[in-house]
């Protein structure tokens, strides 16, 4: 269950090259520590932009699509 109203559609639907912590864990419906673990283990790609950290949407977007480049069926 989703607990935020921000889904992996949405971010698709965006221009914004970036995102936040915040917003992945809202698409993904995990806590934004879940996001900071997966950029501290390189599981989940980031720029350091002076004190922030931001996730370039196009790459996280990339994590959950197949090889052919279609989304992935969820779970």
């Amino acid at each position: 269950m989703r607990q935020g109203t921000l889904g992996i559609d949405d971010l698709r639907a965006r221009r914004s090259l970036v995102i936040s912590r915040k917003e992945a864990a809202e698409a993904l419906g995990v806590d934004p520590r879940t996001i900071t673990v997966g950029i501290q283990d390189g599981t989940i790609p980031s720029v350091k932009l002076g004190r922030r950290i931001v996730i370039p949407r196009e790459k996280f977007l990339s994590l959950f699509e197949s090889a052919d480049g279609a989304p992935r069926d969820h779970e």
